[in-house]
């Protein structure tokens, strides 16, 4: 007979917007006492999102959460950790120069009668924490001296100093070994013999089947099935679960002809900042033709992005590469570099990264391209303007005029001035990381069809996307990235969302 817990935490009828998109659509799951309850979903699904609703994080949405049957509206985590539900972010939430102690206890201290602190007592309780974690680490050790898995158990020891019974875990196992990740399997099944429910996130799918307990999915903002069965649950039921969708009515690149070698990448390696023995990115090979969109797909922490900032320039003293532009060997040590020999970079944040927001849409164009508009020394604002109008109107940029400032546009043609800034400097290759994120649909099309004519005119486009309908739709060719690896190239031929989904959670 299947054994029954108690539900602890239900969220019901959650929907939450940004702007006109919305992220969760009328999402419904409960998170059972003593289970080790298992999101998973695509990028984009709506998971990080849930997750921050309740742990208080976002405090405007729709719908309503129960906890222990009771309705609670959280303002702030700091509400939801003092009445039991703590988070895990994957960006651990540490300050390295202080102690453990202090850690833990920030905001939260213990003082005597006078206002001085209880140094030592809060010492005692941090150590009763960490031997309940099965932690032999002194409460005094400066987190900075630990490594990434035991700055988790902090984390950890931080949720059970408010007896924390629902601890959310966002991909922890993404940036730790396999013996810190066994350590931190064997806490999480310590912790449910505590009843504490879990709710975890983690696209490693191969190590789930070690910890769940129950399957919830979630798929476009939406819940669509549990699975309570898991021993009888292989791999492709998660991946039938998280990527089955109806695919009809979505753009189809026009197929054109592909040219010559463009871009040639050889033995390419990352090593991380802080921790020289970790590899980012290991050997990664490929070319890109004149004219090609090569797609790039990947699950979160794959290294997508680092792959695309490292072509860039962005970590000379961190990376080794191989690289050829036109057949020709090139050295690209800087972001100057890269410009000059005709790359371009349109960022995944493009307002803190690809525009000046303060600025008006004519100079955030011209920023690249200074030579077009800049005679005697001295900036041409007639040249400026032209330059500006030019790729306004080829690009269908919606303002009031070139004077407008950047950050009072749309989010999608915020996009459009970041693309125009680059295309203003005729690059070669051009590079375009979550190109159509928070951006609506009509926005998206226009995106799309003019990355099929920017190939059209021979230019090499490398696109990163979390979205596998676009990633198939927009690309000539797909590599997919795991762990910093390639597991994975598919032609559009070849190319299904779950062969792709299967290389992606490679190992």
């Amino acid at each position: 007979m299947k054994e029954q817990r108690e539900t602890i935490l239900q969220a019901k009828s959650i929907t939450k917007k940004f702007g006109k998109v919305t992220v969760l659509d009328d999402v419904n799951i409960d998170v059972h006492q003593g289970k080790v309850n298992v999101i998973i979903g695509e990028n984009g699904a709506g998971k990080s999102t849930l997750m921050k609703i309740l742990s208080g994080v976002y405090s405007d949405y729709d719908g309503e959460i129960l906890l222990n049957n009771k309705v609670v509206n959280f303002s702030n985590p700091k509400e939801a950790m003092e009445n039991g539900i703590a988070i895990m972010h994957q960006e651990l939430n540490l300050i390295p120069y202080l102690s453990i102690t202090a850690n833990i206890f920030l905001g939260r201290e213990i003082t005597n009668q006078f206002g001085i602190l209880s140094t030592n007592q809060m010492h005692d309780k941090v150590d009763e924490l960490l031997k309940r974690l099965d932690c032999n680490l002194s409460p005094r050790t400066l987190v900075s001296e630990l490594r990434v898995g035991e700055q988790q158990l902090v984390e950890i020891a931080k949720a059970l100093l408010e007896d924390a019974k629902v601890i959310i875990m966002d991909e922890p196992t993404s940036a730790i070994s396999d013996s810190e990740v066994e350590v931190l399997f064997k806490i999480i099944k310590n912790l449910k013999t505590q009843d504490v429910g879990i709710l975890y996130i983690s696209h490693k799918l191969d190590e789930l089947f070690t910890i769940a307990d129950r399957f919830i999915g979630l798929r476009d903002g939406k819940m669509v099935g549990i699975i309570e069965d898991v021993r009888n649950t292989g791999k492709e039921d998660l991946i039938k679960l998280m990527v089955g969708r109806n695919i009809e009515n979505r753009f189809q690149k026009e197929i054109l002809p592909i040219g010559d070698d463009l871009l040639g990448v050889e033995n390419l390696n990352l090593i991380q900042a802080d921790n020289k023995a970790r590899y980012l990115l290991k050997d990664i090979n490929f070319s890109l033709k004149k004219g090609e969109v090569l797609g790039i797909f990947g699950l979160m922490g794959a290294g997508r992005t680092e792959l695309l900032e490292t072509l860039f320039g962005l970590y000379p003293k961190l990376s080794t590469c191989k690289l050829t532009i036109e057949k020709k060997e090139v050295n690209i040590s800087s972001v100057q570099d890269a410009i000059l020999n005709g790359l371009a970079l349109v960022p995944e944040n493009r307002k803190e990264d690809g525009l000046v927001l303060q600025m008006d849409v004519s100079k955030n164009i011209s920023m690249v391209s200074t030579d077009r508009v800049i005679r005697n020394g001295f900036l041409n604002k007639h040249l400026e303007t032209n330059l500006a109008r030019k790729y306004i109107d080829s690009l269908h940029i919606k303002l009031s005029s070139e004077k407008q400032l950047a950050r009072n546009l749309s989010g999608g043609n915020q996009q459009k001035v970041v693309l125009a800034k680059w295309l203003a400097n005729q690059p070669k290759v051009l590079f375009l990381d979550e190109p159509t994120r928070g951006i609506d649909v009509n926005a998206k099309n226009e995106i799309y069809h003019l990355i099929s004519q920017l190939a059209s005119k021979g230019l090499g486009l490398i696109v990163v996307s979390s979205e596998l309908p676009e990633i198939m739709a927009i690309s000539d060719r797909i590599l997919i990235l795991s762990q910093g690896k390639i597991t994975g190239e598919f032609n559009r031929t070849s190319a299904n969302e779950e062969a792709i989904m299967q290389a992606a959670t490679s190992t």
